[in-house]
């Protein structure tokens, strides 16, 4: 797989690897897009490195996961993100097109990252050393779903 452009895969101090920047990307401006395989709830496939998106028959079907096979795979998660993953579906090509925008000025070196936002009855230890972090890898709005093992880790004061 060719490496994307303007973004090199290292070692992290966040988690395992990442993926940083190797020029100035502005904010607003497209990182990357990312590359990979459509799964349901009902296939057999690991998950760890799949986005939950939006089925595409309709809002209230089981979401499908889009399981990313190229360097974005390698983008950690952080409780203050510099980047937001987003995604469309074409109908006439039946695929999905995702792609990581920058949400602020990203610097080169830095590392992008975006908020997981897991549901909360999947949240883990967060590693991610921001000023803002919760504790936990969630979507701040399922905080109630976190399991009771999971809430020492909860930092409520930043999980608003």
């Amino acid at each position: 797989m060719a490496p994307l452009p303007g973004l090199r895969v290292v070692l992290s101090g966040i988690h395992g690897y990442g993926v940083v920047a190797l020029r100035r990307f502005r904010a607003g401006e497209r990182i990357t897009f990312g590359d990979g395989v459509v799964f349901t709830e009902d296939d057999d496939f690991d998950d760890e490195y799949a986005l939950i998106l939006n089925n595409p028959a309709g809002e209230d079907l089981p979401a499908v996961y889009y399981d990313l096979i190229d360097q974005t795979r390698w983008i950690n998660h952080s409780c203050d993100p510099n980047s937001s993953v987003d995604s469309s579906w074409d109908p006439v090509a039946g695929m999905f097109t995702t792609w990581w925008q920058a949400v602020r000025d990203i610097a080169p070196g830095e590392e992008i990252t975006y908020d997981y936002a897991f549901a909360g009855h999947l949240a883990v230890p967060c590693n991610c050393g921001t000023d803002r972090c919760r504790g936990l890898i969630v979507d701040p709005d399922e905080i109630d779903e976190i399991p009771p093992e999971m809430l020492p880790y909860l930092r409520r004061d930043r999980a608003a």
